[in-house]
Parts: structure tokens; C-alpha cells; sequence
């Protein structure tokens, strides 16, 4: 703002004061105050403001912040003043600001003059908006049901006219266009050989956080949509979950040779491990295995599988020997236990509507529905007494062959009985674990003595501690009430899982059913 003649004399002085100020370095910050809407942050450090509001702006002795600076300062008007011939550069700053830093202000000069393709995108919109003033025109006089008066006759023709001049003008562009591509050089290397790099933008990807085993889901409903033919899935996949690139990848091709010469030859099988490892994750907290070493119970013994373990099932007995004397014999007892590979299978029944959902509860209904019976068959026969080894097909339950003692119906003399039979064992308490139903940890839970205070404060209907040890709730527990002692379970898992899909199925209607 500068003064003018009809001002004040006052704000006339005051002008030329501040101008004088700025102009000798007294007043030299600028104070930019604007409200932020949208930003980005920068890979290479920095935020990119998108949207913001401008607040104030005004000139002030002492900046705010003095390692601030202005790298860029650009108007939006100077295509316009090229056109007058008043071409304003763009100023920029070769160095950073600071309190003793050297700046050194470079003038970079523009070319304003847009290239072939964006002339030819330039005139192509324009010829849309020429055609559409004379569609609009001719939708309003075919409304009042009436011909064009002279005004909308002499706007038609004109426009007209100017469109006839920008598809002659567009030929001419496109003419120009075609000749450079077929004259067009390819770049070559500077002198020096160097070839300079161009910092392009960064590109920000917002990928969707998906909840536990959805991934694995979506895997199995595309390959059953497709009915099991990957190239097909992948179509599925596409349709149904176009932004899910992960999963287009898994579902893309089958994982080639191994070679030294690739490092991303198993990028694919990786990738499916991934899918498979999260399932795994949302399945093993809902079984009684899964359960075991977390929230401070003890973990089970990991083992590899193909591994032959000797475990003593009998001990020896020691005596006093003279000076002398023939010492005595003992005798020890020992079986082997081979840990071959062994997998649980089910078949989960989904409807063809419900494969071709691609919303998130279909996804999580597809997911609930693989989990359950896996998780239903592993509680069962991990602490079912009737369940025998097969062999090369199933182990035994933890709890097979073992002498169980009844029930006094009072949880005391219960876990007495427990703990006896532990001890007796020679069992270390220091693993020990409780494994119940739901209906005995809320009985536990809800019971009270006389004075009406709870006699098992820290049990829960979802667990918590019974006699000082952790208990594990799981209705596939029955009326059992198990103490076992976690460090002595073996448990060989390699965390993998399969899905197939058939429209077709052979039932064997049994109760004992006689196949594998």
C-alpha cells in the first residue's frame, strides 16, 4: 500500500515511516499467521500445506522464528503480466536462512508458454464449453417450445463459428505433435557423463488396517468365488476388493523356481505367509494351546517336528553301600515318543451369496466361520480322555490314561485331591494350570460364605487365578477340573494353514466314521 494524495497527512507519514523502515533492514521479518486445513508430510522431512487460511500478515523488527525462511516465493499472476510485457521471475533462495547464514537470491527465468499437449488439452476443453453453451441454448428454446430470437441466432452462429476455428486449430496442433514424436531424439548423457536426478513428489498411500484373519478370509472367499482357479480368484479379488493390492499379488501366479539370481523370487510365498500367520494369530488365542503363554501363564514346551523324545516313566531307587560291599542294582524305565507331522482339517459350508459379498461383515462371517471348527476340534481332543493316538494321524489328549478322582462337590477338597495327585507324580507346582469350563469358573466365581463375601475373589467367568495358580476357561472342558503341569506338554507347530475349495463333497453319514 502506498500513500496516495487525497490521504491523510498522518497515515500519509506513517506509510512513508514504515517503507523507509523495511527498505534501510530496521523492519526486516515478515510475520505470516494462517490457519492450516490439509497438510502432508514430506519423505525427505518438511510438511506440504494443501489447504490452509490466511490469517495476517505484517512486518515485524524480531521474527518468531529466525531459522524460518521463504525458499520460493511465486505469483499467481504472472502469466497475465507476461501478456503486458511486465514478466515477474520467480525469486528463490540457493541457502538455507539461519541467524548467520549467507543468503544468496537467485532469479530463475519461466517459460510461460505452455508445450503441444497441454495446448491441445487447453483447446479441447474449451471446444467443450463452446458445445455445451450451444446444446444449452437449444434445450431452452425447445423447453418454451419456440424457435431461436435474433440474439440466441447471432450466439449461435458465433459460437459455431469458434468452434469450427478450434477443431481447425486442434488438426494444426495435432499435426505439430505427431512430427515431433516421429523426429523425436533420446535423451543423451551430459559431457561429463552425469545425469542429473529429478526429485519428483512424494507419493502418500493410505493402505487399509485390516483386523485379524480378514486378509485370509478375503483369500479364501476369492479362490471358492472362483471355484478354486487362481487366475479366476484373482479377477474375484479384483472386483470385489480392487484397493487390496496385497492380495492381488498373493493371488496373481504360482511361485516360480528358486534362483540366486532373483532376491525377490519368494517375494509371493512370503507374502502368502503373511495371510496365513495372521489367520494363525486370530486362531490360536480362542484355543486352550493358543492360550498358554500368555497374560503370565506358562507356556508349553516347543518342539520341531520329525524329533524322537525319551521320556523316563518309572524312577530308581538308591541305598547305602559298606565299605566293601557290592552296591545294589536299580532299575530304570524309559519310552520314546516321535513326533511325526500331524494337521487338523474341516470343512466349513458357505453359501454362493455369501462368497460374493465383498462387505466387511461378510468378510468376518467368512473368517468366524474357518476358525470355529478348527478351534472346536483342537479344544476337544487336547483334553478329552476318550481320545486315543492314531497313528501318522492324531495324538492322544493330555488327559488319556490318566486316573481321575470324583468330584466331593466342594472346590476345596477338589483341588486338595488335585494337588495330591501331583505331588505324587513328583510334578513341580511351579507350571501348573488349571484347565475348566465356563460354568464351573462362574460357579467359582459367584460363590460365597456366610458373611457374604466371594471365596474365590480372583476367579472370573473368563478365568483368572484359582489357589494362587492360573486358570484357562474353555466350554470344551466339560465337568473336567484339570491340573497339568504346562513345561512337561510338548507341542510341535509350524504355524501353517491351507485352504481348498470343492462345490462337491463325499459324506460318510457315522458316528464312528471309519476313513482318515
Amino acid at each position: 500500500m502506498k500513500p496516495v494524495p487525497d490521504m491523510p497527512s498522518q497515515l500519509a507519514a506513517r506509510l512513508d515511516e514504515v517503507w523507509a523502515a523495511i527498505k534501510t533492514g530496521l523492519v526486516r521479518g515478515l510475520s505470516v499467521g494462517f490457519r492450516p486445513h490439509e497438510y502432508t508430510f514430506l519423505d525427505g522431512g518438511g510438511l506440504h500445506f494443501l489447504r490452509w487460511e490466511l490469517m495476517e500478515v505484517s512486518a515485524v523488527t524480531v521474527p518468531a522464528n529466525a531459522e524460518c525462511t521463504i525458499r520460493t516465493i511465486k505469483s499467481y499472476d504472472r502469466p497475465f503480466s507476461a501478456a503486458s510485457g511486465n514478466r515477474k521471475p520467480v525469486v528463490k533462495i540457493a541457502s538455507s536462512a539461519g541467524a548467520a547464514a549467507q543468503s544468496t537470491t537467485v532469479f530463475h527465468k519461466e517459460k510461460t508458454i505452455m508445450n503441444i499437449g497441454e495446448q491441445i488439452k487447453s483447446f479441447e476443453n474449451k471446444r467443450a464449453a463452446l458445445a455445451a453453451s450451444l446444446e444449452e441454448v437449444m434445450t431452452k428454446a425447445a423447453e418454451e417450445g419456440r424457435t431461436l430470437d435474433v440474439e440466441e441466432e447471432e450466439h449461435y452462429d458465433n459460437t459455431a463459428a469458434e468452434i469450427r476455428q478450434v477443431d481447425a486449430h486442434l488438426k494444426r496442433l495435432r499435426e505439430l505433435e505427431a512430427g515431433k514424436a516421429a523426429t523425436a531424439q533420446p535423451v543423451k548423457q551430459a559431457g561429463n557423463g552425469n545425469v542429473a536426478a529429478v526429485a519428483s513428489a512424494p507419493v502418500i498411500r493410505v493402505e487399509q488396517k485390516l483386523d485379524k484373519g480378514i486378509g485370509f478370509a478375503r483369500f479364501a472367499k476369492s479362490l471358492a468365488a472362483a471355484k478354486g482357479v487362481r487366475s479366476e480368484a484373482l479377477e474375484v479379488a479384483r472386483r470385489q476388493y480392487p484397493d487390496d493390492s496385497r492380495l492381488h499379488h498373493v493371488l496373481k501366479s504360482a511361485v516360480g523356481a528358486g534362483t540366486t539370481t532373483d532376491p525377490q523370487w519368494a517375494g509371493s510365498l512370503s507374502e502368502y505367509q503373511e495371510y496365513a500367520q495372521d489367520f494363525i494369530d486370530y486362531l490360536r488365542p480362542q484355543t486352550i494351546i493358543g492360550r498358554f503363554g500368555q497374560g503370565g501363564i506358562p507356556a508349553l514346551r516347543q518342539v520341531p517336528f520329525n524329533i524322537r523324545v525319551h521320556a523316563q516313566v518309572s524312577g530308581g531307587a538308591a541305598g547305602w553301600v559298606g565299605e566293601g560291599k557290592a552296591k545294589p542294582l536299580t532299575k530304570f524305565d524309559f519310552e520314546s515318543i516321535t513326533f511325526s507331522h500331524a494337521k487338523v482339517s474341516a470343512i466349513a459350508v458357505l453359501t454362493e451369496e455369501l462368497i460374493r459379498f465383498s462387505s466387511p461383515a461378510a468378510d468376518a462371517l467368512v473368517r468366524n466361520a474357518l476358525a470355529e471348527a478348527v478351534v472346536a476340534r483342537l479344544d476337544t481332543d487336547f483334553v478329552d480322555p476318550k481320545k486315543a493316538a492314531v497313528a501318522d494321524v492324531s495324538p492322544a489328549s493330555i488327559t488319556h490314561d490318566v486316573k481321575g478322582t470324583a468330584s466331593t462337590g466342594n472346590p476345596d477338597a477338589d483341588a486338595e485331591a488335585a494337588f495330591g495327585q501331583f505331588v505324587a507324580a513328583n510334578l513341580q507346582p511351579t507350571g501348573a494350570v488349571w484347565l475348566m469350563s465356563s460354568t464351573n469358573a462362574l460357579a467359582l466365581s459367584m460363590r460365597k460364605n456366610a458373611l457374604g463375601q466371594k471365596e474365590y475373589p480372583d476367579m472370573t467367568l473368563l478365568g483368572g487365578s484359582f489357589q494362587g495358580l492360573p486358570v484357562i476357561v474353555s466350554q470344551y472342558v466339560g465337568d473336567q477340573l484339570v491340573l497339568v503341569n504346562a513345561p512337561d506338554i510338548y507341542l510341535a507347530d509350524d504355524g501353517g494353514v491351507a485352504v481348498d475349495m470343492s462345490r462337491e463333497a463325499s459324506l460318510e453319514m457315522q458316528s464312528e466314521p471309519g476313513g482318515d
